[in-house]
């Protein structure tokens, strides 16, 4: 059993669910990146996305696409983001997996990529940009190697495709919440609900709801029917207001709001 299956019985078990924080990898810096994971962990977040730097947006609306490039432009690179999640893995009681583009994961290699994030304390990937249909190989890998591989289902996604993919998928299922990019939004789908009900009857797999969440009364809609909730560009833009150059007493002061954001969250989920 994987640390992202682990975490998701004794959810279940206790009748809970996860927050799950995104964050940019190198924004503003790698031991701030260190700093937010710690802190996010210690506030009882579940699992913690790692965003791996990545020149074409894929579906990162501008505040993400923008905390890519300010890591990009301080040469942020994979092994380096690996290193540094290394030197939490021993303190962390939640696990972590990247977000990261297919063509990084080529180009570095499969069995490499794998190799070197699970050596970082690493426990899955979420790739986007790999379709289903040229997804088995590295569902292989993943498998044999009790690494998960956490793949997307859209709301355009057709049913017999969303459970192909949730064939080939491993962790949990990430549910996109609308057509279009990440971003915070005021409303979501009236027919959010009901579609991951009824994707929830297909697999066994959990369920967690990422794009657009970042208020108390999406966490409240969404809680009743999700397994967890992916936050991303609501704790990214917080993170935005600290640059490399800035003052400790500015960087301690973000991990708080950021700590204080994820509290109040998992206060309206569980």
């Amino acid at each position: 059993m994987s640390a992202i299956d682990q975490l998701f019985a004794n959810l279940r078990a206790t009748g809970r669910k996860a927050l799950m924080p995104f964050i940019t990898a190198g924004d503003p810096d790698l031991d701030f990146t260190s700093a937010i994971v710690r802190e996010l962990a210690r506030r009882g977040c579940g699992l913690c996305e790692i965003g791996i730097p990545y020149s074409d947006p894929i579906a990162d609306g501008p505040v993400i696409q923008a905390s890519y490039t300010r890591a990009l432009q301080r040469r942020i690179k994979v092994l380096d983001i690996f290193e540094s999640l290394a030197g939490l893995s021993g303190d962390l009681t939640m696990p972590l997996v990247t977000m990261v583009s297919y063509a990084i994961v080529y180009r570095i290699g499969l069995e490499r990529y794998v190799a070197e994030a699970k050596q970082a304390g690493v426990s899955g990937a979420i790739v986007p940009d790999l379709p289903v249909e040229e997804s088995q190989h590295l569902a292989e890998l993943c498998r044999r190697e009790d690494f998960s591989l956490i793949q997307l289902i859209t709301p355009t996604t057709p049913r017999p495709r969303a459970t192909r993919i949730a064939e080939q998928s491993s962790g949990f299922l990430y549910y996109v919440s609308v057509t279009g990019i990440t971003g915070e939004r005021q409303d979501l789908p009236r027919e959010l609900v009901d579609k991951v009900s009824w994707l929830k009857e297909q697999t066994d797999l959990p369920v967690c709801i990422g794009f657009g969440i970042s208020t108390a009364e999406h966490v409240r809609l969404l809680s009743p029917v999700a397994d967890g909730l992916i936050v991303g560009s609501a704790f990214v833009r917080r993170i935005a207001t600290v640059s490399h150059d800035s003052s400790e007493d500015l960087r301690q002061k973000v991990v708080q709001e950021v700590g204080q954001f994820a509290e109040s969250l998992l206060a309206d989920l569980n």
